[in-house]
């Protein structure tokens, strides 16, 4: 089947290289080589094929390098793929040991996490495609708890702003127009639509950042402002999304009234237990890892209480036989949604590509399954690349995409 009608339909789609272990450069060019051609050969042989690239700052400050570039360009061309987002979200190591918390370190308080997102930028230019605007999805500020006072919220909105200024001259530079998208997530200093849209209005588009940025950038308040809301989007990631109990279209709805643009759709499912008690907890114990946070959303009696992570949750419920419903932030297979005793929130995710296809929210999708090293065997029944192509294959049937069929 070929992509292209779908790229012209409805935006670009391509899945996450973060479900690929790899932290150098050349670990990453080399899953490049093992993976794309094969997927690419099923998905899209007559069509050049989408890149979302995750490079951690080790991988970003290689790719600076003359010999690094030449090879992905060479990979691009012989391969006919194209790059148009990165994950600029985990700075460091994401596999094989535990990230937990840590994986929002350098947060947006700490000038390393600006010279990161810089240096992708940066790498980026040199592979986005001309006349197409790339995406560069990052941690929504900081984990909550790390937000301390308004001084913290100060300077995280400062390097947001000096991030724009940056992109405004690498567009000066280069022609090649890169957003931010900031992507909230469960238990983070943005973790919900609704602070999403008061963070972006009261401060990064508020007058004191449109001030800075007209300095930084020698433009008016007027096209400073415009700026702003034109490189800092909103990565709307599905399943931390489901897991907050939003409404698809009241979310949707909201920041379409707000002005603020999404950047990025990851396209992404979690865990949905609807009858949740100490009787059948234990369903969740094979979930449990080292490795990933998975936040626990609870609606229990109308309330909404939140769980860092599945340990924490399942403690706090303890021996209570009293029914809840929970959402736990771990990425499943979008193509699943009976799960033996569970579910998970893969209708949430239909009813965002029914809205897509009805008009589409963003130009970039991307599927994000990147826990498949932990997710249990009895889930894991094909190859990683099997895998991925039946999620893209699953989005393109929800869309309802004509295809065309390969030769």
């Amino acid at each position: 089947m070929d992509l292209s009608t779908h790229r012209a339909g409805t935006g670009h789609l391509t899945y996450c290289s973060n479900i690929h272990a790899g932290e150098s450069w050349q670990e990453v060019l080399s899953n490049l080589h093992t993976h794309i051609p094969g997927i690419k050969a099923q998905l899209s042989p007559n069509a050049p094929f989408g890149i979302g690239l995750r490079l951690s700052a080790e991988a970003a400050t290689s790719l600076s390098k003359p010999s690094a570039i030449a090879d992905l360009r060479a990979f691009l061309s012989e391969h006919d793929c194209y790059l148009f987002t990165l994950n600029g979200f985990p700075y460091g190591t994401f596999h094989g040991e535990a990230v937990k918390e840590n994986v929002y370190l350098p947060d947006w308080k700490d000038a390393s996490r600006l010279h990161y997102s810089n240096t992708l930028a940066d790498a980026f230019a040199e592979f986005l495609p001309p006349n197409m605007t790339g995406s560069i999805s990052t941690v929504p500020g900081a984990f909550k708890s790390s937000v301390a006072n308004d001084e913290d919220i100060a300077q995280m909105t400062a390097h947001f702003v000096q991030q724009v200024a940056h992109l405004v001259e690498l567009e000066r530079k280069t022609g090649k127009h890169i957003v931010l998208a900031l992507e909230p997530e469960p238990c983070c200093y943005l973790e919900t639509v609704e602070e999403s849209i008061e963070y972006f209005t009261q401060h990064l588009y508020a007058p004191k950042a449109c001030e800075q940025l007209a300095e930084l950038v020698a433009v008016d308040l007027e096209v400073a402002e415009d700026l702003l809301r034109t490189h800092l989007t909103l990565c709307l990631d599905l399943c931390h999304a489901a897991v907050e109990f939003e409404s698809c279209d009241a979310c949707i709805d909201a920041l379409e009234d707000a002005g603020i643009a999404i950047g990025k759709v990851q396209i992404s499912a979690g865990l949905r237990l609807p009858d949740v008690s100490a009787k059948n907890k234990s369903l969740l114990t094979p979930f449990i890892d080292e490795v990933y946070l998975h936040q626990v959303v609870e609606q229990h009696n109308g309330t909404l209480n939140r769980y860092p992570d599945l340990p924490d949750a399942l403690a706090a419920l303890g021996d209570s036989e009293e029914s809840r419903e929970w959402r736990v932030h771990f990425h499943v297979p979008i193509f699943l949604d009976d799960l033996g005793e569970f579910s998970s929130t893969q209708f949430f995710v239909q009813q965002a590509l029914e809205r897509h296809r009805q008009k589409p929210i963003s130009e970039h999708l991307e599927v994000e399954t990147y826990t498949w090293d932990v997710l249990p065997a009895a889930y894991r029944t094909d190859s990683v690349d099997d895998a991925i192509v039946r999620e893209l294959d699953w989005v393109i049937n929800t869309l309802g995409v004509q295809q065309a069929k390969a030769a």
